[in-house]
């Protein structure tokens, strides 16, 4: 059974593997369900469609579509607007806004003009670029474990969001640029029995696994948890697993679960 918050979860999920942006874009139901989950009135699904709608900005030929879909950026100006939102969905509401704004073809970019706008896809900071990191976690065999590494993670003062791709034993970790990609290798080693590499791709295209150091790195903690990561109970391991069986299938594949996700949203919200 299908809800908003797993919904949006899942197609977040997608949208953060560059190769399945294009097919959500052009799908018929699922910008639409997007912009209509930008009126939503709780801010956990508010947030994870702000991240869907910023991984999806990150394909350029998606810009113009997303920017002409009906009531897209004024539920995004509205959205701005709101009251009563925490400072991290109204700042990922403005980055989105400010990305689909942009001109279709902009001027060509100087140094000046890159310094002037950088990305800011992060959370409780300013004027500094976000990154991104995909790791391979040894030991990450089940929901058990998953929760130690959540976790570890959560307590990570840098962290900005995180998700699984369990069949594949790994973690992509959105992190503030100044955060040593060796803290969240320490982070996870300190649960015992988890250790993390980092997935990266070599000169000729290729991943390979690069060691991380964790020992002597000091791990910023935080001092408060951040209560807009999806809980456990709220994407289990099951649904995660269907979303990404469909992440490395083909495309048919992906537009079944996609055309599931439009009749939920069909259903929920068109009379």
């Amino acid at each position: 059974m299908m809800d908003a918050l797993s919904v949006v979860c899942q197609l977040r999920d997608l949208a953060s593997e560059p190769q399945n942006r294009a097919v959500i874009v052009q799908d018929q139901g699922c910008l639409p369900g997007l912009v209509l989950f930008l009126d939503h009135q709780y801010p956990e699904v508010l947030f994870a469609t702000l991240q869907t709608l910023r991984y999806l900005a990150e394909l350029p030929p998606n810009v113009p579509i997303m920017k002409n879909e009906l009531g897209m950026m004024v539920s995004l100006e509205n959205l701005i607007r709101r009251d009563g939102l925490s400072l991290d969905i109204t700042a990922l509401a403005k980055e989105v806004y400010g990305i689909l704004r942009e001109p279709t073809n902009p001027a060509p970019r100087t140094p000046e003009r890159e310094k002037r706008r950088k990305p800011q896809f992060f959370i409780n900071s300013t004027n500094k670029k976000a990154k991104s990191v995909t790791l391979h976690i040894q030991g990450l065999d089940s929901t058990n474990q998953r929760s130690l590494c959540e976790e570890a993670l959560l307590k990570v003062k840098g962290v900005i969001s995180f998700t699984f791709q369990m069949a594949s034993k790994r973690c992509t970790v959105r992190i503030r640029s100044d955060l040593p990609t060796e803290s969240l290798a320490t982070a996870i080693a300190s649960t015992k029995v988890l250790s993390a590499q980092q997935v990266v791709k070599n000169e000729a295209g290729d991943e390979v696994y690069v060691p991380l150091n964790s020992s002597g790195v000091q791990v910023p903690q935080n001092s408060a948890l951040p209560d807009y990561l999806p809980e456990e109970e709220e994407s289990p391991e099951r649904e995660v697993d269907k979303a990404i069986s469909r992440t490395a299938a083909k495309e048919d594949s992906s537009g079944n679960w996609l055309n599931a996700a439009a009749s939920f949203l069909t259903k929920t919200f068109y009379w």
